[in-house]
């Protein structure tokens, strides 16, 4: 498997950047203590300059730090070697760097929803990736604009999200609850993702329309940003067409390949809004927080997202840019600019241009 994200990859690079962005995310974001266990698990895939400055960020404030390589396996969401599934089950805190991520398997559910690990997903996580939406960006401030997103849309009932690429997808709230996973790992067991997302499903059956991803989708790897649109039918929150070019094909190929129902449910939506992000990578947890897009998740969906939960072959998740979201009639956000008053405001105090 190849991995060709065009980095530049001397050992130099943004070093000292980079050394700054690891202790804010060990120390600040993750919250590690002198003496607490961390796991750092990275596959063949990983950006090494990224495993050691978080090595010697937690080192340096006196945690313990173990890390896991092993290589990358072809398939995702994949159970890991046992001694892989060992270490984590007895993590304090683990960062999973790994591209060929082991998240919603059961060495993944064993350490974090029966052992209590503070988890963050950050699979392949790069130099780029950890200065761009951790160390150049106000980490509280983001967070306070995920709140009051959160509480935008819990209070709302109807959602419709458009885009001028032909996107109209509609749903209910009905009262579920919004996960902010961008936060700090306040609380054990809780899995966090980087800053600047916060993700919901709505009412699974009341899911009905046309969802376009614009940006990137992965998995599967053949993909990566894209050339162009796929466009998917849901109806009552299940695909019922995929239609495009050669690359909705190649998407459609990929999720009826699992032969398994659970595959063309629609998981979760998801806002990204890190200010360090402006434009797609191919790196899929960065292309997740492009300031003003949304995302969305097809197959397993996990318990913490607060909706119906099931488990699937695997997971997918695709970016839609420059959407506009309406709640309960009124604009949240139009082409991809918040319009919403109290979120322009944080927006503004942020730095962000336009605002």
């Amino acid at each position: 498997m190849e991995w060709n994200i065009g980095v530049e990859m001397r050992n130099e690079y943004r070093r000292m950047e980079l050394a700054r962005a690891a202790m804010k995310l060990v120390r600040d974001v993750m919250l590690c203590k002198p003496g607490e266990n961390l796991v750092i698990t990275y596959d063949t895939c990983v950006d090494e300059r990224v495993v050691h400055a978080l090595t010697e960020a937690a080192y340096t404030i006196e945690a313990v730090p173990t890390v896991i390589y092993y290589p990358t396996a072809e398939g995702f969401y994949a159970d890991p070697p046992q001694p892989v599934a060992d270490a984590i089950a007895a993590a304090d805190v683990w960062i999973e760097l790994a591209y060929a991520s082991i998240m919603h398997g059961p060495a993944y559910r064993r350490a974090v929803d029966q052992n209590g690990a503070r988890y963050i997903c950050a699979t392949g996580l790069d130099t780029e990736m950890l200065v761009n939406c951790i160390g150049k960006i106000n980490v509280d401030k983001v967070i306070e604009l995920g709140e009051y997103f959160k509480h935008r849309l819990e209070s709302a009932e109807d959602i419709q999200v458009l885009t001028k690429d032909g996107m109209n997808l509609r749903g209910k709230m009905g009262g579920r609850k919004v996960r902010h996973s961008g936060i700090k790992a306040t609380e054990k067991g809780y899995p966090v993702m980087l800053t600047g997302q916060t993700s919901w499903c709505p009412i699974e059956e009341s899911i009905e329309g046309t969802l376009v991803f614009t940006g990137a989708v992965f998995p599967p790897d053949s993909l990566g940003i894209l050339r162009d649109k796929i466009c998917i039918e849901f109806k009552e929150g299940r695909v019922v067409d995929v239609t495009g070019g050669s690359e909705a094909q190649i998407y459609k190929n990929w999720l009826y390949s699992f032969d398994d129902p659970n595959m063309l449910r629609l998981a979760h939506y998801s806002q990204g809004f890190n200010p360090g992000v402006t434009k797609v990578t191919g790196r899929i947890v960065e292309d997740e927080r492009v300031f003003g897009c949304m995302e969305f998740g097809i197959g397993s969906q996990g318990v913490k997202i607060g909706g119906a939960h099931w488990s699937a072959a695997s997971h997918s998740d695709g970016i839609v840019l420059r959407p506009t979201i309406i709640l309960d009639g009124e604009k949240l956000e139009e082409d991809g600019v918040y319009v919403d008053p109290t979120a322009r405001k944080i927006c503004a105090e942020l730095g962000i241009a336009g605002y």
